[in-house]
């Protein structure tokens, strides 16, 4: 039985690295390493290592992976491609279990691998497996967990409630699985606690199932005092002028390509097969909801 002792996170001040950082840290049931980019100035808790890192380079990630049971990745867009280096490693360093950054939508399903902002996702997975499969002396877990609730709530994502004219995508009454970051965090521990129950393949997990119209009413609910007025949207519009954005070299609507992954029809927003209990995440109600309304109406 492999029992996972020392972890690498990569990424770790960002949006999903800092609470997955504090998650893994919080458990005591690791040594953890930080990876920072050479010249970065994030700053990381005393308990945890720091190595300064070239990303660029398999020779300098493999010696600062030297010794690591688990890598564990959160990059932003700007570094997806590049796990590609950091897997082999990975590889090269004996590391025995890798996590990519995904945290999102579940690429296994065709449509949703087929939107263009995910591609360099689809491509690290073609890596990561194609490398396995060859025989590479590791193995990998996916952490599936749709869109972030608390996140998607405080920037307007899910819910644009900043000029109050949120789209409201296909009539609002759409289902979709979220997920807060902390949450996510949970469920990256868990993988690492859950070795053999995790190998080589996706897990899912989710907080909570909603609609749009009941975030909406939840922000109604918060702010009585606030008018509001939904702008009715087809997500079959806003795939085809994403589209034609990028068709012409124009990024400025990439994010409704993920909007789409989660509202629309056929793209398995809604998961149905979450592993929770196993993960170790409790799951939020409509109280979280509200209460994180509270923080960004109030």
């Amino acid at each position: 039985m492999v029992v996972i002792k020392n972890v690498a996170v990569v990424g770790a001040s960002g949006v999903i690295g800092a609470p997955v950082l504090k998650a893994i840290s919080d458990s005591g049931k690791f040594n953890i390493t930080v990876l920072s980019r050479v010249g970065s100035k994030a700053t990381f808790p005393s308990s945890v290592k720091v190595i300064p890192v070239d990303y660029t380079s398999v020779q300098s990630l493999t010696t600062a992976l030297k010794g690591q049971d688990a890598v564990v990745s959160t990059v932003g867009t700007e570094g997806l491609l590049g796990q590609s280096v950091l897997f082999d490693a990975a590889v090269a360093a004996g590391v025995k279990r890798f996590l990519p950054s995904e945290f999102g939508s579940d690429l296994s399903n065709p449509k949703i691998a087929s939107l263009p902002i995910f591609g360099y996702k689809v491509a690290v997975r073609k890596h990561i497996e194609e490398k396995v499969k060859a025989g590479a002396d590791i193995t990998y877990t996916y952490v599936v967990n749709a869109p972030f609730l608390d996140w998607g709530i405080e920037v307007g994502f899910l819910l644009d409630y900043k000029e109050g004219k949120p789209r409201i995508y296909d009539g609002g009454d759409v289902p979709f699985s979220t997920t807060t970051l902390a949450s996510v965090g949970l469920a990256t521990l868990g993988v690492l606690i859950n070795y053999d129950q995790t190998i080589n393949r996706q897990v899912m997990v989710h907080d909570i199932v909603v609609t749009q119209n009941q975030l909406l009413a939840i922000a109604k609910k918060v702010a009585p005092e606030k008018k509001w007025v939904p702008v009715p949207t087809k997500t079959s519009d806003m795939l085809e002028a994403a589209n034609a954005a990028l068709a012409k070299g124009d990024l400025s609507l990439m994010y409704d390509f993920i909007l789409v992954g989660v509202m629309a029809d056929g793209y398995g927003g809604r998961f149905e097969n979450v592993e929770n209990k196993m993960l170790g995440v409790p799951g939020k109600t409509e109280a979280d909801i509200e209460a994180i309304y509270k923080k960004v109406l109030t």
